[in-house]
């Protein structure tokens, strides 16, 4: 099998309660990884990904530091069996894990990191006060246009470049449903607010963005062994100052994923290989490069699937 190989991680958004229960239970190498982060922050969370509470998993400094342990667990088996990528990605939080992937912070530096990242990302607007909403069906120019024309009622603006027919915005409650109605006069299919805990990637970050540079300055982040494509600015970082860069960037920034996995196929990637909790990016691939090979691994059945349809390839 010819071609490249780039692993993409998950972000917010995939956690369910059971998640990485599967795979803690079959493989020491993911038993290890889950004392890690439990150690790094100091209670279980391994039991919160296991059992719930569902509605204290969907709060976000937990979701965070869940979702990246999950997923680094189950990239422990696949190095351990011998995968490697040759490129990495991570949608928004999946950055993070791709970032540990590259071995520009170890796992409890990351779990530490997202955890606070999470608060921060909480604290910084008010219940209620912000919102998101998926745009299918309307190019990124006319969803540019329906949050500029939507500024009377506040910050709003595209934080997520998901697919060619999926662009999520956000901001301030007002001004994201003001931008829905002027999507749908411009075209949109449809629009759907999101039920998420905060308005992500937008202007009214600027205060976790500023909390969080503080701590991850305070990181020694290593050269990555991989390079890693960026979410804002969908561009190859191979040192361990420009990763953390981005991540103090792509706090209020979108995410820039279809560029970023269009820019990966045009270095000749052609297998995508999703690790982690849910199914999302394996989807959103498919839309963006529809002739690339994608792979889900989220579990003993992904693991032991890839390694059947992988066998062969140079990994």
């Amino acid at each position: 099998m010819a071609g490249k190989t780039a692993f993409v991680f998950p972000g917010q958004g995939s956690q369910y309660a059971g998640m990485g229960k599967e795979t803690h239970d079959a493989f020491s190498t993911a038993r290890e990884a889950f004392v890690e982060a439990n150690q790094a922050l100091g209670f279980p969370l391994s039991e919160l990904c296991f059992e719930g509470p569902e509605e204290k998993l969907k709060l976000t400094h937990n979701t965070q530091p869940a979702i990246l342990t999950v997923s680094v667990a189950i990239l422990r088996i696949l190095q351990e069996r011998g995968h490697r990528p040759d490129f990495v990605a991570g949608h928004s939080l999946g950055e993070y894990t791709a970032l540990v992937c590259a071995g520009a912070l170890s796992l409890g530096e990351a779990v530490q990191i997202v955890r606070k990242r999470g608060r921060y990302m909480q604290e910084a607007v008010p219940v209620d006060k912000g919102a998101m909403a998926a745009i299918l069906g309307l190019d990124p120019a006319r969803v540019a246009e329906a949050c500029n024309e939507s500024s009377s009622e506040g910050v709003v603006s595209p934080a997520n470049f998901n697919s060619p027919e999926q662009i999520v915005i956000a901001g301030e409650a007002p001004a994201v449903r003001k931008a829905c109605e002027k999507a749908k006069e411009k075209g949109a299919k449809r629009c759907l607010l999101l039920a998420v805990s905060a308005p992500f990637h937008c202007a009214l970050m600027a205060p976790a963005r500023d909390r969080l540079a503080v701590d991850l300055q305070a990181l020694k982040f290593h050269d990555l062994s991989v390079p890693l494509i960026s979410n804002v600015d969908a561009a190859e970082v191979r040192d361990g100052d420009s990763a953390r860069d981005a991540l103090i960037r792509q706090v209020c920034a979108p995410v820039r994923w279809v560029e970023s996995m269009q820019y990966l196929f045009r270095q000749g990637v052609n297998r995508f290989v999703e690790v982690g909790p849910g199914r999302v990016l394996t989807g959103l691939v498919k839309k963006i490069a529809p002739e690339a090979q994608t792979y889900n691994v989220d579990g003993i059945r992904g693991i032991e699937a890839l390694a059947s349809l992988l066998s062969g390839a140079t990994m």
